[in-house]
C-alpha cells in the first residue's frame, strides 16, 4: 500500500462531531467550503483514528442515515456514538440517532430514534450536551420555534411573521434517558441560569454540569456556570479569582481530571481566530493559561477529545474567522500534553523516533513489548510524512502567493 493511502487523514471539516472509545477517535459530520460554497461531508462515511498506531482509515456506514450536517452535537454512551440536531440545507434538526461503534464484523449501521416517550426540544444547532448516568442532557443552541412555542429561555433573534416561526438562541435543559428511551424537561429547582447563548461548550465533573461561553446576539461571553446535574440548581456565574480567557465561542473544554477543565481555541468578541490553552481547577476558581501551546494554531468549531496519558486531542475546525472568510478548514491533529507521560509512554516515543538507529536491536524485545513498539514506530512515521506534505503544501501556496503578488 502506498505511503499516500496508509497514512490518509480525514478530510478538512469544521462543525462536525467526534468521540473518544477506547482506542480509538471517531469522527462524523461537518462541513467544508469548496468555491465558496457550505458542502457537507458525506453522512455514510465515519472515520476512526487509531490512538496508537497514528492511522486513520475510512468505513462505509449503513442504515437509516442522519442527513448531512453541521453542528450536531456528538457523544458517547456505552459504546454508541448518539448525535442530535444540526443543520443541513433544509433547516434546523432535533432528530435523535445513534449507532453502535463496538462493531464485531466492522460495520457501523445508524439507527433513527423514533419510538421514544415525551417531547425532544424544538431544532437546534450549536448546542452542546452533558453525559451523566447513561443519560443525554442538552443545553442551549441555536434554532427556531413556532409562536405557540416561545418561552423565556429563548432569546428571538429574527422572525417570519408570515409563517409565525422565530430564530434564536436558548438556555433550556432537555433529557434524553438512552435506558428508557424518553425525553423530559428537569424542573429547575433554582440559582440564576445562563443567558440563553449557542457556540458555547460543555463538560462534567462529578454531578456538575459546566457551560463556558458562547453567543448571543452580537455578544460573546466568557462567563462560567454549572449546572447540578443531581438537585438541577444552577449555580449562577461562578466569580473566578485572578486572570480569566477571552470571551469566546466556538470553543471546547475538556475534563482532565477530577477538578480540572481544559479550554482552548474559539473565536474572540473581536473575531479574533484563538490558539490559547487554559488550565481552570474548579476547587480555587482559578483559571491558568499554559504557555507551551503553539501560538501558530488557531481553531475554531474544532472537537477536543480525552485520549490516553490526560492528552487533547484537537481535530479539524477553521484557522479563519468563518463568518468573513470560510477557507481555512483543518485536517490536522493536535495532540496538547497536559502532565507528565509515563516512563513507558516516553521511551516508546523515543525508540518510535529512532527506531533506524536501534533497528537492529528492536527485534530483540519480548513479544508484547515489540507490539506496542512496532505501533510506536508506525505512529511516528505516520507523522513525519504528513508533516512533510503539509511543509510541501505550504510552500507550494506561498510560492503561488508570492507569483501572484508579483
Amino acid at each position: 500500500m502506498a505511503d499516500s493511502q496508509l497514512f490518509c487523514v480525514a478530510e478538512e471539516r469544521s462543525g462536525h462531531c467526534a468521540v473518544v472509545d477506547g482506542n480509538f477517535l471517531y469522527v462524523w459530520g461537518g462541513y467544508v467550503s469548496i468555491e465558496d460554497n457550505e458542502v457537507y461531508l458525506p453522512n455514510d462515511e465515519i472515520w476512526t483514528y487509531d490512538i496508537d498506531s497514528g492511522l486513520w482509515t475510512m468505513h462505509l456506514m449503513e442504515g437509516e442515515l442522519p442527513t448531512s450536517m453541521s453542528g450536531s452535537c456528538g457523544a458517547c454512551i456505552n459504546g454508541k456514538l448518539y448525535v442530535f440536531g444540526g443543520y443541513d440545507d433544509k433547516g434546523y434538526s432535533n432528530r435523535l440517532y445513534f449507532v453502535n461503534l463496538r462493531t464485531r464484523d466492522g460495520t457501523y449501521v445508524w439507527e433513527k430514534i423514533t419510538n421514544f416517550e415525551g417531547q425532544p426540544p424544538t431544532p437546534r444547532d450549536k448546542l452542546s450536551c452533558w453525559v451523566y448516568k447513561d443519560r443525554l442532557i442538552y443545553f442551549g443552541g441555536y434554532g427556531c420555534r413556532r409562536h405557540n412555542e416561545l418561552q423565556d429561555c429563548f432569546d428571538v433573534h429574527d422572525a417570519s411573521w408570515e409563517e409565525q416561526i422565530f430564530w434564536g438562541w436558548h438556555n433550556d435543559v432537555h433529557i434524553f434517558d438512552t435506558k428508557t428511551q424518553s425525553w423530559l424537561q428537569p424542573e429547575i429547582k433554582g440559582g440564576i441560569p445562563p443567558q440563553p447563548r449557542a457556540a458555547h461548550t460543555c463538560a462534567v465533573l462529578g454531578n456538575k454540569g459546566y457551560v463556558f461561553g458562547g453567543r448571543v446576539l452580537q455578544t460573546r461571553m466568557n462567563d462560567l456556570h454549572y449546572l447540578n446535574l443531581d438537585t438541577w440548581t444552577w449555580s449562577g456565574r461562578i466569580p473566578i479569582t485572578g486572570e480569566s480567557p477571552k470571551h469566546r465561542s466556538w470553543h471546547t473544554l475538556t475534563p482532565i481530571a477530577d477538578d480540572t477543565l481544559f479550554l482552548f481555541g474559539g473565536l474572540s468578541a473581536d473575531n479574533i481566530p484563538l490558539s490559547d490553552g487554559w488550565i481552570h481547577n474548579v476547587i480555587t476558581n482559578c483559571w491558568k493559561q499554559l504557555t507551551h501551546l503553539p501560538k501558530t494554531k488557531p481553531r475554531l468549531w474544532h472537537t477536543a477529545c480525552l485520549g490516553k496519558e490526560n492528552e487533547i486531542m484537537v481535530f479539524g475546525g477553521s484557522k479563519d474567522d468563518l463568518l468573513s472568510l470560510d477557507t481555512g478548514h483543518c485536517n490536522d491533529l493536535l495532540i496538547f500534553q497536559t502532565q507528565p507521560y509515563s516512563l513507558l509512554r516516553s521511551c516508546l516515543d523515543c525508540i518510535g523516533k529512532n527506531a533506524i538507529i536501534l533497528e537492529n536491536q528492536i527485534s530483540l524485545l519480548p513479544p508484547k513489548l515489540l507490539q506496542q513498539v512496532l505501533k510506536k514506530i508506525t505512529f511516528w512515521t505516520a507523522a513525519n510524512h504528513r508533516e512533510e506534505q503539509r511543509a510541501q503544501k505550504e510552500e507550494t501556496e506561498n510560492k503561488y502567493q508570492w507569483i501572484s503578488s508579483n
